[in-house]
């Protein structure tokens, strides 16, 4: 084939000459700095990690738009890496052919004019997408990996299905926030069976269900690691007001952990923690007894810091998961776990790790709409052991 006439394929074309893996990208909008940039671009463009620059890993082949936002760059893109945008997500997976045509999915369901329910959960369409990848499979006899940003559902009975179906039909299944694989600065790790005695996270102000998402798999990415491996929650509690500091001195979360995580805090804010106008908390009992917390401190804090205490320690861990807002490059590494998922079917982290963060999130915006009720979580019975190795970006970040 001539060098000339190749260049002139289509990217599918061009993927299967090359051997390399074809992704379907599925997208709810598309404009910069939106998660569909920050996932699909990266995977047109490539990536940095540091100072290390990684190409392009997988061929982006088709693209499904559930809504064409004012500032789209979807179709730029897709003209400019010649890959058709598609009227639907069994387009996008087949290829117009009839069966499943692609070796990876990206379902990139965040953003986008979607309405927000009463219990503060904005409805984005993920188990709707995800559904209709599933059809496509079961019609081809076949399925392919499959990355689902940040929680898979609002709703706990979606997710779960979501999950099941992955098992069901035997295809490796990846989510999460970028926040729980992000550069930490410091570089605090733990090895797996610590005895941790509680552990805090510190977030700021975005305390719908998308925010507190990212809180509360930061915050797990570190407590699986403890003792007996992860257990589960057996019940959460949503607290705001005046009720988060009763509860610290109720003992139920410590401050000393809250200042020790607000001491990582690169851009803080003014006034002190007790100054601020609506903070939210959290309150995680896990199954075997531990107990963990998120931290809302809208207006004083916009990073994402962690306090753990070790058992026997006398200091208290602290270090900040560590966003750059220049450039969103704690991004590249959840794509580069992506990548290692499309290239090989193995994930760097448990998917249960998403499967229970997202239930726990379902029941703590449940105890919100509730009055802020103690509720228990018998259906969160989810063990897992965590990955031997911690998965994270190493270095400062950039």
């Amino acid at each position: 084939m001539k060098r000339r006439s190749f260049l002139r394929l289509p990217a599918a074309a061009l993927a299967a000459a090359s051997g390399r893996k074809k992704i379907a990208a599925l997208s709810t909008t598309y404009h910069v700095r939106s998660h569909s940039d920050n996932f699909i671009t990266r995977f047109l463009e490539g990536y940095w990690i540091n100072d290390r620059y990684y190409p392009p890993p997988c061929d982006i082949v088709s693209l499904y738009m559930d809504q064409v936002h004012p500032a789209d760059v979807g179709y730029r893109l897709a003209s400019a890496y010649d890959f058709p945008v598609v009227k639907s997500i069994e387009q996008a997976l087949t290829l117009g052919g009839g069966k499943l045509a692609v070796d990876g999915v990206l379902l990139i369901a965040e953003h986008g004019n979607y309405p927000f329910n009463d219990r503060q959960q904005q409805l984005y369409p993920r188990y709707e997408f995800f559904e209709q990848v599933v059809k496509v499979f079961q019609k081809s006899g076949r399925s392919v990996p499959v990355f689902s940003d940040k929680h898979l559902s609002w709703s706990w009975t979606k997710a779960k299905q979501m999950y099941d179906w992955s098992n069901e039909l035997h295809f490796p299944l990846m989510a999460g926030s970028s926040v729980s694989v992000t550069f930490r600065r410091p570089e605090l790790d733990y090895p797996l069976g610590v005895e941790f005695t509680d552990a805090l996270m510190v977030g700021g102000g975005w305390v719908s269900d998308g925010g507190i998402f990212h809180d509360l798999e930061t915050l797990q990415c570190f407590v699986e690691r403890r003792k007996g491996g992860e257990t589960g929650v057996r019940a959460v509690q949503h607290l705001e007001g005046e009720d988060v500091w009763r509860a610290a001195e109720r003992g139920l979360w410590s401050k000393d952990l809250m200042l020790a995580a607000l001491s990582r805090a690169e851009r803080p804010g003014p006034g002190r923690p007790e100054d601020v106008k609506k903070p939210v908390l959290c309150l995680v009992e896990y199954n075997d007894g531990f107990r963990g917390a998120v931290l809302a401190l809208g207006g004083l804090v916009n990073e994402y810091l962690v306090g753990l205490r070790v058992k026997g320690r006398r200091e208290i861990d602290s270090t900040s998961c560590y966003v750059p807002v220049q450039n969103s490059n704690n991004f590249s590494m959840l794509v580069h776990g992506i990548v290692q998922m499309f290239q090989t079917g193995n994930r760097p982290y448990p998917m249960e790790r998403t499967l229970l963060t997202t239930g726990t999130l379902a029941a703590l915006m449940e105890s919100a709409y509730q009055g802020h009720k103690r509720l228990e979580t018998p259906h969160l019975n989810i063990r897992y052991i965590a990955a031997r190795e911690s998965f994270f970006a190493h270095g400062r970040g950039s």
